[in-house]
């Protein structure tokens, strides 16, 4: 089977969040995507979630377990430490059922340059813009307006991901 294209996940991932219409599809405090991101955080790098306004935000859904989203993590510090001071901010979301427990050590002995937040019940089920997580790693970017851009699942190669972002960062 191919590897879906980003704009066809992009895609899902936009109906999926605008399809939710039944009584059960309540979501979680907030509006939209940078309202999901209202979550506790662990880790080295202090958040505040008022300080993504404005930004490009590569959102990371990420576990401790998974090896891809353990590779792609110097990729990411890479990104926020050269795109960071253009206005780009990584914010990974940790998918850990055991939460802070194995995160917050992971996040400080990794040496996390961005902020490493807690997954709720609504976002692990899938009632937040962002949709169910269907696979690990997955990736979004929203642009400066809080929109999403691009969306994938799977690791990128840093060039790649390094083109996306520098293209939202100049729209």
């Amino acid at each position: 089977m191919s590897r879906p294209s980003r704009a066809w996940v992009c895609a899902l991932l936009l109906a999926g969040a605008a399809c939710r219409s039944t009584p059960d599809a309540v979501e979680a405090p907030g509006e939209g995507f940078l309202g999901a991101l209202r979550l506790p955080s662990v880790g080295p790098v202090p958040y505040r979630p008022r300080s993504l306004s404005g930004k490009v935000v590569l959102v990371s859904f990420f576990a401790t377990w998974c090896f891809p989203c353990v590779a792609e993590v110097p990729t990411l510090q890479a990104l926020q430490r050269d795109q960071g001071p253009e206005g780009f901010q990584v914010v990974a979301v940790g998918m850990d059922l055991e939460g802070a427990r194995v995160l917050a050590p992971y996040a400080e002995h990794a040496a996390l340059n961005y902020p490493m937040l807690l997954a709720d019940e609504y976002l692990r089920a899938g009632r937040t813009a962002f949709g169910r997580i269907g696979a690990l790693p997955m990736t979004v970017i929203l642009d400066r307006e809080g929109r999403a851009v691009a969306a994938w699942q799977g690791m990128s190669e840093r060039g790649e991901l390094e083109k996306t972002v520098k293209k939202a960062l100049a729209r």
